[in-house]
């Protein structure tokens, strides 16, 4: 009995789905159809696979950073890892979001869109790699495309090679 009432349950709730031919897009939509909007809804903009490998190739180099911080309080710009008193930003780009020249590959449906978007991206990365240079970090950008044990091993030379921007240890104090 119980295994009915679940089944007739289950029947209910197939015939309140929203059938994809009949899906109209929300104003000001970019989504081509209702698979589209809900698979790209589901895109994450932290903690993404090659992120989180590279987070870990580095970890275990025994190195220790901030994970999606802002270099900078006053840019609305968010890096995925950051070493504050070495001052280095590290970006994790994926090749689609960011245009990759290697391979990113213009998408035939909603070209109006993407074309744009694309860009601002890539626009947006330089402005935010020439503010951060202006304010004296380091800026390392990696493409997810990349082998993650060969970008560790840059970002730990980087960090050993560069200064830290202060000192890890308070000064003495003047004596009175």
């Amino acid at each position: 009995m119980a295994r009915r009432a679940y089944h007739r349950r289950v029947s209910s709730r197939h015939h309140d789905v929203y059938h994809p031919a009949n899906w109209i897009p929300p104003e000001g939509s970019w989504a081509s159809s209702d698979a589209i909007r809900r698979t790209m809804l589901k895109n994450r903009n932290r903690d993404t696979a090659p992120e989180v490998a590279l987070r870990s190739a580095i970890h275990r180099l025994g190195l220790r950073y901030r994970v999606a911080a802002r270099p900078i309080p006053g840019i609305r710009r968010t890096a995925d890892l950051v070493f504050p008193r070495r001052r280095i930003a590290v970006f994790v780009d994926g090749c689609f979001w960011h245009g990759c020249p290697v391979h990113f590959v213009m998408p035939k449906t909603n070209e109006g869109y993407w074309r744009p978007k694309v860009a601002r991206n890539v626009e947006r990365d330089r402005s935010t790699d020439a503010a951060l240079h202006a304010a004296g970090w380091e800026v390392i950008r990696i493409w997810e495309h990349e082998s993650v044990d060969e970008a560790a091993k840059f970002v730990e030379a980087v960090v050993k090679n560069r200064v830290s921007s202060r000192p890890r240890t308070r000064p003495p104090s003047p004596r009175r």
